[in-house]
């Protein structure tokens, strides 16, 4: 008996790793086809040269792949696995399958920063650029996290608490921002407008490098307490007879969303779905296992939004759609799907 439940782990984790290793080639192929994707069609092979041999394409070519398209695709896929991986800490953590950062209020937090940043005009008076607007987004979404703690500590660290508080943050958020609007220029109208439907475009190497950093810092720290977090998916009561310190656990996992979110966002602006599409795809293909589960959000998150990016080029050939378009188009038949199945999966339950 022992020896068959050992057989089928093991089966069921060559499955994961598996399908891992696949999705894994599905994102390399629609980077690849991302990058070629503009407003003039660049064969892979070019692709490949621009990348591995750079002395063999004229500098015109060189610049359009590697100064513009590359640390677009890049972006594309790293800023998906920050929001896919945020999205699968903050479902766990809160146990809702509906959290996000988009839906706890983070992205609008993110917005109402680039809003003000845009408004007030800070950028030109400080003298340093288009790089305060991401730096205001990143400072109000870490705002909005110490909020989302502040109701945690004011109510024992409740998640359904801190998800109603959340979603309250939001809509403050959003009515500020639109007070902001509304108050702008026309000019300054529009480019909060811009940033809110969220883009690529403004994808350099610096902003690369920098969610390269914040990943590779934040996502060990959250894989190192996977065994802690799927010991909560099992209830409180179970987690801390086992020794977990619950509070403990869901602070030091929504400082790291915070960061994550924060970075991701401040530089592509206000993505939404990625964050609540990602975790279910991970969930579905590898199931609650944290240490697949993680990862494998990051992972589905990445391809999500390389694949929002690549749509947007091809739906009218040398146009490029606002990728926040595509998500929310995409995003919503899913969110639909979603309620229509726990609505079933209820009914099927009342009938037991």
């Amino acid at each position: 008996m022992d020896k068959q439940i050992d057989y089928d782990y093991k089966k069921d984790e060559k499955r994961r790793y598996f399908l891992i290793v696949i999705g894994m080639l599905c994102l390399a192929v629609i980077f690849l086809f991302d990058i070629s994707m503009g407003q003039e069609l660049m064969p892979l092979s070019m692709i490949l040269q621009a990348i591995f041999q750079r002395d063999s394409l004229d500098m015109t070519t060189q610049v359009i792949i590697n100064e513009i398209r590359l640390p677009r695709s890049c972006m594309a896929v790293l800023a998906g696995a920050a929001l896919g991986f945020s999205g699968g800490i903050m479902q766990t953590i809160l146990n809702n399958k509906l959290a996000s950062p988009y839906t706890l209020g983070l992205s609008s937090a993110a917005g109402l920063g680039a809003s003000v940043s845009i408004v007030t005009g800070l950028s030109s008076i400080l003298n340093i650029g288009i790089y305060l607007v991401p730096f205001m987004s990143f400072v109000f979404t870490f705002l909005a996290c110490i909020l989302i703690f502040m109701f945690g500590r004011r109510f024992s660290s409740r998640p359904d608490t801190m998800v109603l508080g959340g979603i309250g943050l939001s809509f403050l958020f959003q009515a500020l921002q639109a007070l902001l609007q509304y108050s702008a220029t026309p000019e300054q109208s529009q480019n909060i407008v811009f940033w809110l439907l969220g883009s690529l475009s403004r994808s350099d190497w610096t902003s690369v490098t920098i969610t390269l950093c914040v990943l590779l810092a934040g996502i060990p720290v959250m894989i190192s307490s996977a065994w802690e977090m799927t010991a909560l998916k099992l209830g409180e009561d179970n987690a801390m007879s086992l020794g977990i310190d619950v509070k403990k656990l869901r602070y030091k996992s929504l400082l790291v969303v915070s960061v994550i979110t924060g970075v991701a966002i401040s530089f592509i602006g206000t993505i939404g779905f990625i964050g609540l599409v990602g975790p279910h795809m991970a969930r579905l293909v590898v199931g609650e296992d944290q240490r697949y589960y993680l990862p494998a959000s990051a992972l589905f998150g990445a391809i999500v939004l390389s694949g929002a990016s690549l749509i947007s080029k091809i739906i009218i050939p040398g146009t490029v759609f606002p990728i926040g378009i595509i998500t929310s188009l995409f995003g919503a038949p899913f969110f639909f799907a979603f309620i229509f199945s726990k609505k079933n999966s209820l009914e099927g339950g009342s009938n037991d």
